[in-house]
Order: structure tokens, then sequence, then C-alpha cells
């Protein structure tokens, strides 16, 4: 910064220099040779008064007396003419030069120094490497996801018997909902390496999400394959478990995570883990039941437990653009206080119309719960970029008041725009 700061200010000054210095030397030889041609005007003048005083006394028209006192005069008058600014008598004067000309070069010099500042000046930047949402600036999540598999799958080209980037790029098409390209990806990879439990897993939720979040005998054969191979593959285990939570089969889910736990292994995410299984023993207990645990064997049903349903549709006029890929995120957030999420959830588009139970099971993790509200609003996205803020072309739809407890009507009916 310091040594940009000094390379500008010793441009300006040298180009100041070079354009004004002249111009004042030009106007200083101006004065010097207007004063040097008043001189020599004033004592020719001088001279030539004087020597026809002298003529003039020795042709005896002036005495002595008048002759000095005349002379006298023109003694004053020579010194008055030589303190004057300015000659009258002089018919041909030296033209000032314009000072036009150097104040126009010094805008253009001031204007190139004030353009290299910020072009070349941005020097704050110049030390700081580029963060990922620089490089991301200005796209949304399906533009990011895009690049990021087309990046992969140029990398992938490159190697391809690289069969951990095979294994990624298949994960990589999952978030990106391109589930027949996540399959072959595992494919490859098996072909690659050969038949393991926790390639198998991966391939069989790709498969689930592409059958709409269903399980198939296709998807069933994969699972149970996986499985004699490894009983504790996570990856398998995971979509059990996600499988039997949809499917209310909270039991079978808890008992599916727990094996996960049980397993020790260090490259799954415990905590989100233990929040499943407590969402479902928290379901269990909205509907009646008690988990298979030693802290819930002789706990009765909370028979009481506070929800809100909603039963969601899609307005006709909008019914058209709903794609298969689409999700629908609906939370509820309370009517008071701040405007956090109590609770929600996700679900495929596809489902449309369907009912929807929120409650404390579906908490957002705060230490605000959906039954300690009174009233709440539900709000519902349909997403067509995977993300719940809503985005251009994305639907959604508003329930504004309804009490905990009750049952109410939510329609898609907006979009974004």
């Amino acid at each position: 910064m310091t040594t940009f700061w000094i390379l500008i200010a010793l441009f300006v000054l040298v180009s100041l220099a070079l354009i004004w210095f002249p111009h004042f030397r030009q106007q200083q030889m101006r004065r010097t040779e207007e004063a040097g041609v008043r001189k020599s005007t004033n004592l020719e003048l001088f001279n030539e008064r004087l020597s026809v005083l002298e003529k003039e006394v020795e042709e005896d028209l002036l005495d002595q007396a008048e002759f000095d006192a005349l002379k006298k005069e023109l003694e004053i008058s020579l010194l008055q003419d030589m303190k004057q600014g300015d000659d009258e008598s002089l018919v041909n004067k030296v033209k000032p030069k314009s000072i036009a000309w150097p104040a126009v070069m010094s805008a253009i010099i001031l204007g190139i120094s004030g353009y290299m500042y910020s072009t070349l000046g941005a020097y704050e930047n110049l030390d700081k490497p580029m963060t990922a949402n620089e490089a991301h600036s200005g796209m949304d999540a399906a533009q990011m996801m895009s690049q990021r598999v087309q990046m992969m799958e140029a990398q992938a080209k490159a190697e391809p018997e690289n069969s951990q980037l095979w294994f990624s790029l298949g994960h990589t098409y999952i978030s990106a909902n391109r589930y027949d390209d996540a399959i072959m990806a595992f494919d490859k990879t098996m072909e690659l390496v050969g038949v393991h439990a926790e390639l198998l897993g991966p391939k069989a939720t790709a498969l689930y999400y592409r059958s709409n979040q269903q399980m198939t005998p296709a998807v069933q054969a994969l699972i149970d394959q996986s499985l004699a191979l490894d009983p504790s593959d996570p990856s398998t285990l995971l979509l059990v478990g996600m499988d039997s939570f949809f499917s209310a089969e909270y039991q079978t889910a808890i008992d599916a995570w727990q094996l996960i736990l049980d397993s020790e292994r260090k490259d799954v995410d415990r905590s989100a883990i233990i929040n499943a299984i407590d969402s479902a023993k928290m379901r269990m207990s909205a509907e009646g039941e008690m988990p298979n645990d030693d802290a819930h064997k002789n706990v009765k049903p909370n028979a009481t437990a506070k929800t809100v349903t909603v039963e969601v549709s899609i307005s006709p006029e909008l019914q058209a653009q709903v794609a298969s890929t689409d999700m629908l995120f609906i939370f509820a957030r309370s009517t008071e206080g701040p405007k956090v999420p109590l609770a929600a959830t996700k679900v495929s588009a596809e489902s449309l119309p369907l009912s929807i139970t929120l409650d404390d099971s579906t908490n957002m993790g705060g230490n605000v719960k959906l039954s300690d509200a009174k009233t709440v609003e539900v709000i519902a996205v349909l997403s067509k970029h995977g993300s719940v803020k809503p985005q251009t072309g994305d639907i959604q739809g508003k329930l504004a008041m309804i009490k905990v407890g009750d049952t109410g009507q939510l329609v898609l009916d907006t979009q974004v725009q």
C-alpha cells in the first residue's frame, strides 16, 4: 500500500513540475524582456532629449541655468519611467503565454492518477485470497450445485480410475437430485473396488429417492445385500431408519439408528443421530406409544401432546408447475414473540395434497417448543432449488394463525417473483 501511494505521488509531482515549471519560466522571461525593452527605450529617449538641450546651449538658445533645470527634469522623468510597471510608449509588447494549456494538462494528469488508483489501487484485496462466497457471488444454490457437479465430472473424466472421486460424485449427484447418475457413479465405483456395504447403502439411497421415497423390492434387495456384508453399515441403517420414521414405524427407526451408535464408528455424526432418535421417541409419545428403552418402560403415554395438523394443497393454477424433484418445506412459528421456527419438516412435493402434523418431535433444536405456544403461523415453501429460503420460481403459501391442537388448511397459491 505504501509503495503504491509513493508511486502515485511521485508521478503527480513530477508531471505537474514538468508542466508548470516551463510556464512560470516563460512568464519570468517575458517580464525580464519587457523590463529590458522599457529600460532601453527610456534611456534612448533621455539621451535624445539631453542632446537637444546641449545643442540649444551651444547655439545660445538656452543659458546654463535653464539647461541645468531642464536636465534635472529629464533625470527625474527617467527615474519615474524606470519605476513604472508598464510603458505606454511601447507599441509591440510580448504577449503573455495562456494559462489554459498547463491547466488542461494538469487536469489530464490528475485524471490518469485517479484512474490508476481506482483500477490498480484495490490494494486491500490483493493480499486476500478469494473466499468461497466471493467465488460464487451472484449464484443461487442450484447454480452452485451445477458448477460443483461439472467440476467433479470433468475431474472424473480426467481420472476414470479414481474410485474415491466416483464415490464422492455419486453423493453429489444425490444432493443434486440426479439419482440415475448417482446409481451409475456407485456402480462405477464397485467396478473399480468391488461390492461393499458402504457402496450398496448409498446406491440403495439413490434408488429410494428415485422411487419417490418408496421402499421398493429393488431397494430392499440392496439393503438386505448390504446388511449381509456389514450389519452395522451406517449408510444403509440411516436409510432404514429414515424410511421407518416416515412410515411412523418409530421403534424400527430407533433400533436402526441405535445400531449405528453402538458400532462406535468415527465417520458418523453422532449428535445428529441422537437427535433423530429423540425425535422418534417424542413422536411415539405423541401418538400414545412408548419407546422400548429403560427410560420409558414405566411411563404412561401422553395423550394430551400438543400438535398442529395442516392439510396442504396447491392451487389449480400452479399445479402444472410442480416437478418431481421439488421439495416441500413446512414450518410453524409463534405468532407472539420472536419469529423463530418452532417445528419444521420436509417432504417430496409429489405427495401433494397431503396432511402434515407438526409437534415437538419436529423441533428445530431450540429451547422454545411448539407445545409452549398458544397460536402459530404455518408457512409452506415448494422449493425448486433445494433451499427453504424462497427464491424466484418457488411457490409458497401461509396459514396466518392456527391454535396449537387444531387442524387447518394451507394452500400454496403464490409464486415467488
